[in-house]
């Protein structure tokens, strides 16, 4: 199992960073490999990927969400398991935390060499930034669902 860690402060309110995360038909625009993102309702998620060549499609499930706080989820199908959580923390009335962590299990050689050689670690890195650069540089989210996800079980 591979697993990444990040985080990154963003020059920007944490309810605006929050309410921008969760409009993740953007996700393309800061997040490389990501193709597209569709939201079937407020639990699932259907993303297209295309990564080192490989087109992969699969569904996920937010597990657990609440504003201004974190949002966690897990594929529930595709051929790569993975699992993921933000999570948000004022710094300031104008900067917020952003983190990120990562778990997935590589399938394949190239994406077994990635995985041990960093290049998933710098790939994270690249895409907290343009997510800050993106974020910093419209003034204003997208959009916003400020639903609350709570954990099952």
């Amino acid at each position: 199992m591979a697993n990444v860690e990040k985080s990154i402060d963003v020059d920007v309110p944490i309810r605006q960073v929050y309410d921008q995360w969760t409009q993740f038909e953007t996700f393309p625009e800061f997040m490389n490999g990501v193709e597209r993102i569709t939201q079937l309702d407020e639990r699932r998620t259907h993303w297209v990927t295309k990564i080192g060549g490989v087109e992969r499609e699969f569904d996920a499930e937010i597990t657990e969400q609440h504003p201004d706080e974190r949002v966690a989820w897990k594929s529930t199908d595709g051929d790569t398991p993975h699992a993921g959580v933000v999570t948000f923390h004022k710094i300031s009335d104008t900067t917020t935390r952003v983190m990120v962590q990562l778990d997935w299990e590589p399938q394949g050689v190239v994406e077994k060499v990635g995985a041990a050689v960093g290049v998933d670690d710098r790939q994270i890195t690249a895409d907290v930034k343009k997510f800050k650069e993106f974020i910093e540089s419209r003034g204003t989210e997208t959009g916003a669902w400020r639903g609350d996800v709570p954990r099952e079980g």
